[in-house]
């Protein structure tokens, strides 16, 4: 009996994480893993990157879990959320929020845990970042593309393992990856807004899908194109090797295709965004493994 109800808490803490979704959490770290390998040290050691991986869990599932508490209410209006363990009440507010501060405690000791000469700068980049991730999820209150918040969250990605690495952020290179993470996230996750766009609107809450109105295919199209131009110019800055532009070539492709599976819109559009989804996590990863392999 003590087993079956520790496992039921545990499912339940790993949905309120979002870490029985793995494709959520990869397509955070991949842009942390491209910061990784277009460093002038491009090869970081196992114990580094097991730390990055971690925080990237802990940052993760605690932007997951403000997320539920912000938007309890609002979910239990939405067909996607309305099951989720804040919003159907198997999980209590009050241990939301202990599960919230234990994560951030966890995820600041985490980064005290870095590198000697990027140790600082990344904390002063987690303080930085901490506000973003907490707030994100009220912005489609207040602002008509908190998508664009959401990018901004995801560049702390970028910035914080460079500067762990390197003790600095102050690189070319590193600009146009965080350029082409924003662009890049900004484009996905519009895609994914599109899966709530009704629910959106009858509440009365912004997202990009919404508000783009009939430029959105367009404009998630012109995002994934500058996300494969600022890649392409990681590679040409650090000099890549020609096994790196077939992979290129192949993501930039695909993420183009697509969005045109997306529309027009219609029934199996739900289902079409969450393989497009998964999609870019795939594509993602071939443009880091492209990294790996090529520098």
């Amino acid at each position: 009996m003590i087993t079956k109800s520790l496992k039921l808490n545990i499912n339940l803490l790993f949905e309120l994480l979002r870490w029985n979704k793995p494709t959520g959490r990869l397509i955070l770290l991949i842009p942390a893993g491209w910061s990784l390998y277009l460093t002038p040290d491009s090869n970081p050691s196992s114990q580094f990157l097991l730390k990055i991986i971690i925080g990237g869990l802990l940052v993760s599932g605690f932007g997951c879990v403000a997320n539920d508490i912000w938007d309890k209410r609002i979910d239990q209006k939405v067909l996607r959320t309305k099951n989720r363990p804040l919003a159907s009440n198997k999980i209590g507010i009050k241990t939301a929020y202990l599960i919230l501060i234990l994560l951030i405690i966890c995820s600041f000791f985490l980064t005290l845990s870095l590198p000697e000469n990027g140790r600082l700068l990344s904390i002063l980049l987690a303080l930085l970042a901490l506000p973003f991730i907490l707030i994100y999820p009220s912005a489609k209150r207040w602002f008509k593309y908190p998508q664009l918040i959401l990018s901004l969250c995801w560049g702390f990605a970028v910035l914080i393992p460079w500067a762990a690495s390197e003790g600095n952020i102050k690189s070319f290179v590193l600009l146009f990856c965080w350029l082409a993470t924003i662009f890049w996230t900004f484009g996905f996750d519009t895609v994914y807004a599109l899966a709530d766009k009704k629910y959106d609107v009858d509440i009365g809450v912004n997202s990009s899908a919404v508000n783009l109105a009939s430029n959105t295919k367009i404009s998630i199209q012109i995002c994934y194109f500058l996300t494969s131009f600022f890649i392409a110019i990681c590679a040409i800055i650090n000099q890549l090797n020609f096994i790196f532009w077939p992979i290129w070539l192949i993501t930039a492709f695909f993420m183009q295709k697509d969005v045109l599976k997306i529309f027009p819109e219609s029934k199996q559009t739900i289902k079409k965004i969450g393989n497009h989804f998964k999609n870019q996590s795939i594509y993602g990863g071939l443009i880091l493994l492209g990294f790996i392999i090529s520098s």
